[in-house]
């Protein structure tokens, strides 16, 4: 018998720790605990609440977009990086988060220039690219990344 690779993945809307089999994560799981979707297509908003959670308890890379409301570059890729959520989930989770909101996190990991796009993997950062990318180069940038690790 062999055993089954789970995966763990925290939920976007209650943060608890899920527990999915590696070759089941495209088939829409949902959270044990509040029943909704873990993975939607569209970035995940992070918080300081919510933040350690998604980083440190999702086995999948995490690709955070690090951004804020007043940044033009920040809102010409949002769109972009709502494409790119669709294309990379569920091997890569996609979140962003509000450095205006969270300015303590983008200190943390030294935010000098937004947008910032840190690879994350079990906790630790993988990779930064600072400034606004097209959707190509978004998944250029993170599949050369996770080669590069691999």
């Amino acid at each position: 018998m062999t055993a089954v690779e789970t995966m763990r993945i925290a939920c976007p809307s209650c943060t608890a720790t899920n527990r999915v089999p590696a070759g089941r994560l495209g088939d829409g799981p949902t959270c044990g605990r509040c029943k909704r979707a873990l993975f939607t297509g569209v970035p995940v908003s992070l918080n300081p609440a919510t933040f350690p959670a998604v980083i440190d308890h999702t086995d999948i890379p995490v690709l955070v977009d690090f951004w804020a409301p007043w940044c033009g570059p920040c809102r010409m890729m949002a769109p972009v990086y709502e494409q790119a959520a669709r294309a990379l989930e569920p091997r890569i989770r996609v979140a962003k988060l509000d450095t205006e909101q969270a300015s303590d996190i983008a200190a943390r990991y030294g935010i000098r220039s937004i947008p910032t796009l840190i690879l994350f993997r079990a906790g630790r950062e993988l990779a930064r690219h600072s400034g606004a990318l097209d959707l190509a180069t978004i998944r250029r940038w993170v599949e050369s990344q996770l080669a590069a690790v691999s």
